[in-house]
């Protein structure tokens, strides 16, 4: 193919799940980039539902068209108690993720300076003053390029840093019987069998007999999809559910560490979303920092002498990140015992301000201290002498 039948645009995100979607809305709410072009490869079309995303939130979200079920309560519990969480000021929110694609690739497909190509990329080469990218159908060139596709060799083949995965499954169920209470998310149930591991049951009602009930672990290694299932089965039978419909079903695996992506950003490409460390490294949680740095990158986006390899600062969070993620690394065993630290007694408006990075260190420390103290003491020595 010859230089003539390249296409060039200003920006180019390759790969168009969450953290793209996200910030290409906001670069076309902000109206700040109607001159610019933008294109978004990806293989996925994002025309079947593949996942669900929650979060808190205390404001209106700029998502709130399409969050499909809202909770005020949550329940943890463990083998020993449960409790009764009130989140307020919080707002515990789920939104299906074909709602999400079907929402913005509406919004995104009225602005003639925004493309999507259903390609797969298969190339890309940054050169002094462009981004080449290549796919098995076409060549292009951009200004700037943003990633998304998930390189997990980057991570797994490096011991500095722990990599453990949030993996699950999840199924959404409609029972014969009226026994769900549809008020009340249940964010974090340990009373299963935890096999030496971090397991949990996570149960979204969304009426008295619909619910996505899903079986998730921290931990290294993935499971057979039976083990799964099996677990799915016996905590609903556990509920007093026997008989009910699966109506769909997802799972997936999200990596959890503080592996340094942006690292990987360099003057004209910046990795964004999972590959670019966006994830909550502690809990997996993704959307609700992505629609934070989205929208930093969007602001970013507007300043002068442009340099990706800038966009990047670490907080303190990282740190707090490492210390538990070294935890868990080696001794698996020991995450009921510390997020069961933190709800028992905890506040839980406070617990997720923590956990959106929004605290103070004063209010860190209230946190922090309500953990089991000897792990993080031994963590803290082995990270600060690694």
């Amino acid at each position: 193919m010859n230089s003539s039948q390249i296409k060039h645009f200003d920006y180019i995100f390759t790969g168009t799940g969450l953290a793209s979607l996200m910030t290409v809305y906001k670069m076309k709410q902000s109206g700040k980039f109607t001159d610019k072009s933008i294109l978004l490869l990806d293989q996925d079309s994002k025309k079947s539902n593949d996942r669900t995303w929650c979060f808190w939130e205390k404001e209106e979200s700029v998502w709130k068209s399409v969050i499909s079920k809202k909770w005020d309560l949550a329940l943890f519990a463990n083998e020993n108690f449960k409790r009764d969480l009130a989140l307020k000021p919080y707002q515990y929110n789920q939104i299906r993720g074909i709602d999400f694609y079907d929402f913005v690739f509406k919004t995104l497909s009225e602005y003639s300076n925004i493309t999507f190509s259903n390609e797969k990329v298969t190339d890309i080469n940054e050169l002094e003053t462009h981004v080449y990218v290549g796919t098995e159908e076409n060549r292009y060139t951009g200004n700037y390029l943003f990633n998304s596709i998930y390189i997990k060799a980057f991570a797994e083949s490096q011991t500095k840093y722990p990599v453990l995965q949030q993996h699950f499954i999840g199924w959404f169920v409609k029972t014969e019987t009226a026994i769900l209470n549809p008020e009340q998310a249940t964010f974090m149930d340990f009373s299963v069998e935890q096999k030496g591991n971090t397991r949990f049951m996570y149960v979204l009602p969304i009426s008295t007999t619909e619910a996505l009930v899903e079986y998730t672990l921290f931990s290294e290694k993935l499971l057979p999809k039976e083990e799964y299932e099996t677990e799915i089965q016996s905590y609903l039978n556990k509920l007093g559910i026997d008989q009910f419909e699966i109506l769909e079903k997802e799972q997936g695996s999200i990596p959890m560490t503080c592996y340094p992506f942006w690292k990987k950003n360099t003057k004209r490409v910046l990795n964004i979303g999972t590959a670019g460390g966006w994830t909550k490294a502690s809990t997996g949680y993704t959307f609700k920092n992505s629609d934070k740095k989205s929208s930093e990158l969007v602001d970013f986006l507007q300043s002068e002498n442009l340099k990706m390899s800038a966009f990047h600062k670490t907080s303190r969070f990282w740190f707090y990140d490492l210390l538990l993620l070294d935890i868990l690394y080696r001794h698996n065993e020991l995450g009921s015992s510390i997020f069961s630290s933190l709800f028992k007694n905890g506040n839980p408006a406070l617990i997720f301000k923590f956990l959106d990075e929004e605290t103070n260190l004063i209010e860190d420390l209230q946190v922090i201290l309500k953990c089991p103290k000897l792990p993080f003491i031994k963590s803290l020595f082995r990270v600060l002498f690694r």
